[in-house]
């Protein structure tokens, strides 16, 4: 779902303050959402919804801890293509979406062309995540791989500044 630019440019200050709260804890009763935004519960229902169906509020899930699925490695791989063009990027970005482990794939500007994210349990799988898979995939020249030694900050919010 896409985000219109004038959907986002109506969001007035209740608005901002609701997907604030949100972020912080998707499962928030409504009633406890209008309470902490100064709403009756229909017009807090009525904003969420509409968010929603303008596309400023995508989804709602579960997070996961990787460590408790013993998935402790995290990885960055950046791939360069051995050709650019639009039959290219859309053959890899058909393929990198059957791969399980890839969280995040990233089309770039600068000295390669993707930037993925992985989560995997050990090194032995990234190896054959990175030579079975990711470097298997349609156009795929060369990467380069960063393994993640301590993790400082990882989030999903966004910063919604007051309107």
């Amino acid at each position: 779902m896409r985000v219109q630019r004038e959907s986002v440019r109506s969001l007035d200050k209740i608005d901002r303050h609701i997907l604030r709260l949100l972020q912080q804890d998707g499962r928030l009763a409504m009633k406890e959402l209008a309470e902490k935004v100064g709403l009756s519960i229909t017009p807090c229902i009525e904003r969420v919804k509409r968010m929603e169906r303008d596309g400023v509020i995508t989804g709602y899930y579960a997070r996961v801890s990787p460590r408790a699925l013993g998935i402790n490695l995290l990885v960055f791989v950046e791939i360069t293509l051995n050709h650019k063009s639009a039959k290219a990027f859309e053959q890899f970005r058909h393929e990198v979406l059957r791969i399980p482990e890839v969280m995040e794939c990233h089309l770039v500007s600068g000295d390669f062309d993707y930037l993925i994210k992985a989560r995997i349990r050990e090194m032995a799988e990234y190896r054959k995540l990175l030579g079975d898979m990711l470097l298997q995939l349609p156009g795929a020249a060369q990467s380069k791989s960063y393994v993640v030694m301590e993790e400082i900050k990882e989030t999903l919010d966004l910063a919604v500044e007051s309107a």
